[in-house]
């Protein structure tokens, strides 16, 4: 009975070691995926302060309809 306990143990702690290690891989993705959104902005050297608010107004709203699908599941 002893090492069902152990077995068990081990299978949640390397499953929990799984999880935390995609967990952590996935928010370096999103990271990387809305720090190059933002390297394009600055990239393009908007004309004026309202082309740049246009542009950021934008990638807010890319943001806003990437939460919304997320949280449909």
């Amino acid at each position: 009975m002893a090492s069902l306990d152990s077995s068990s143990t081990a299978f949640i702690k390397e499953y929990q070691e799984r999880f935390e290690k995609k967990l952590k891989e996935n928010e370096i993705e999103l990271l990387e995926h809305w720090k190059g959104q933002i390297e394009k902005i600055e990239s393009s050297r908007p004309d004026s302060i309202a082309s740049l608010q246009l542009q950021i107004h934008k990638m807010s709203e890319m943001m806003g309809n990437r939460i919304k699908v997320l949280k449909k599941g």
